[in-house]
């Protein structure tokens, strides 16, 4: 007997003709008894967390609420509903912009399951060999530096004493201290800090979550500052922001399309 392949096949939910489940369990028992953190664990990992892991994606998601007009996905989220006035079209365009130098935990997570191992016995001589050869071929270590912070970012050391505080912190974090220790060392730059995203991406990482989920929290995590800077927009009833022509540089030359078109033998 065989069985007949389905198209998809998902453990995540299920609906039935009176109740909805999670991951197994009766939504209608989670609600007001599973904090938004803990169920946002449990779908992601398939589990209800313990307390120390629940208490640390609380934080997780605390740790990037907003950084005023200084993120590009909420100055473009803010353009783009000043046209159209849509919270939709607001929070995709805020979403889209989230990537490589933005919002990215997951070049930190790839990054490290790269090159961490757990039978590395002497992480400070492992981590300055790997920092000496990426330094030589001009690489980069993900979540080094920040525009404004130098020395500390304070949100990422919340990020490391909450880790410690409910056990999460582990091998995998000490790891990339280590590396960037080295880097500092090798660069002679002590004020680059780990920012929030590649201290994210460490715990997340020892946690387990795969790269792509630590994105996802990411941008999960800055939703709510999202949707009220285009609550603001919305309310502000501004048109079509746009930008001021003393602050470009345009190019002046002026050019005789009849000329150039006969020239060119179109």
């Amino acid at each position: 007997m065989t069985t007949e392949k389905r198209y998809w096949s998902t453990s995540v939910s299920d609906v039935e003709e009176s109740a909805v489940y999670i991951r197994g369990y009766d939504l209608g028992d989670l609600i007001g008894k599973l904090s938004f953190a803990s169920a946002t664990y449990l779908l992601i990992r398939g589990r209800l967390p313990n307390a120390g892991e629940s208490k640390m994606i609380d934080g997780i998601l605390c740790s990037v609420l907003d950084y005023a007009l200084k993120k590009p996905g909420t100055a473009a989220a803010r353009f783009c509903v000043s046209s159209n006035p849509s919270m939709v079209a607001g929070l995709a365009t805020a979403v889209l912009s989230a990537g490589e130098y933005s919002l990215a935990p997951d070049q930190t997570g790839n990054f490290l399951n790269a090159t961490f191992s757990a039978d590395a016995s002497d992480f400070e001589a492992s981590a300055n060999a790997l920092v000496e050869g990426m330094r030589a071929r001009k690489e980069r270590v993900p979540g080094l530096g920040h525009p404004v912070f130098r020395y500390t970012d304070p949100r990422a050391q919340q990020l490391k004493a909450l880790a410690i505080e409910t056990g999460v912190w582990g091998d995998i974090c000490e790891w990339y201290e280590a590396v960037h220790k080295a880097f500092t060392t090798q660069a002679n730059k002590p004020e680059i800090v780990i920012n929030e995203v590649g201290m994210m991406g460490a715990i997340l990482a020892q946690m387990g979550f795969t790269p792509a989920e630590m994105t996802g929290l990411a941008v999960i995590s800055t939703m709510p500052g999202v949707v009220a800077h285009i609550s603001e927009e919305m309310k502000s009833k501004v048109r079509i922001r746009a930008i001021s022509d003393s602050e470009v540089d345009y190019a002046r030359e002026r050019r005789n399309f009849a000329e150039d078109l006969a020239k060119s033998g179109l």
